[in-house]
């Protein structure tokens, strides 16, 4: 199949815009583009595993870049003297600096770890779950997700609430190619994380959930044609660059807070706006 210029320039700009978006706030590049590409006349078996691909490089730059403009710390180790704390601390970094890795870093690895596991299953029975009933069940966890984040409520945090977003958001992205951001994100934030933390820690932990979940449809279906993820993943690298340095920019947790509650919330009712009258 030839590509033709504007399907060319609209797969790269549409990609580097989800990205944008979704590095910038922790979500939606999967959920826009693969409904997008899908009614767009593209095989859903070539979309999701693009989208896979071209995330899992995006959400790696972009996770460099939000530790790079402390949005997040991704410090592996740290030997914590008085000094430093207190130069780490003029610079911007958050508390938390005792020997070992960092909160943020320990709950990436929550998240990834138990994803992969959720993402291999739930590649391997996408094909066997009616669309209307998927799009119904994300659409109202995303709703309700987005409903908590602007009603106020704060929840104690607790690793437990970690590994049951990580592995609950995972199974949605491995299903749909979307999915994830939106929960893990708001579901951090929920369990008393703050904002920019959360969007970092989004990006660094879809990077390996979405190589396992790749890597688990290319080898069960294969990849039909590689020059659409070929572009897919250029828009994505463009998008990922900008999108942390927008996140920087943000000074008021509140509102970011209550921005990504409208915007989760809007999610979720166009998901099920989807799901029965599309």
């Amino acid at each position: 199949m030839e590509f033709a210029l504007t399907t060319v320039l609209g797969l790269i700009i549409g990609s580097l815009i989800c990205e944008f978006i979704d590095s910038s706030l922790g979500m939606m590049y999967g959920t826009i583009l693969s409904p997008v590409l899908i009614i767009a006349g593209f095989n859903p078996l070539l979309v999701v595993p693009s989208i896979l691909f071209s995330q899992a490089l995006g959400g790696f730059i972009a996770a460099i870049l939000h530790h790079r403009l402390k949005n997040v710390d991704f410090t592996l180790k740290s030997k914590d003297p008085t000094h430093i704390k207190e130069r780490l601390s003029q610079l911007g970094y958050r508390e938390g600096f005792n020997r070992g890795l960092t909160k943020d870093l320990k709950v990436t690895f929550c998240i990834a770890g138990l994803g992969i596991i959720a993402t291999i299953l739930a590649a391997l029975v996408a094909v066997n779950i009616p669309k209307v009933v998927l799009k119904t069940y994300i659409g109202i966890l995303v709703l309700a997700m987005g409903i908590i984040l602007l009603s106020k409520t704060n929840f104690k945090f607790s690793w437990k609430k970690i590994i049951g977003i990580g592995a609950l958001s995972a199974f949605n992205k491995g299903i749909s190619g979307g999915g994830f951001g939106p929960i893990v994100t708001s579901g951090q934030m929920i369990s008393g994380r703050d904002g920019k933390s959360s969007i970092g820690s989004t990006a660094l932990a879809e990077t390996p959930v979405c190589i396992v979940g790749f890597l688990t449809y290319f080898f069960t279906k294969g990849i039909s044609d590689w020059r659409f993820l070929l572009l897919l993943t250029i828009g994505s690298i463009i998008g990922a660059v900008i999108g942390p340095h927008f996140t920087a920019k943000i000074r008021s947790e509140k509102k970011l807070k209550k921005g990504l509650g409208i915007l989760v919330i809007t999610l979720g009712v166009w998901t099920l706006t989807r799901a029965w009258l599309i």
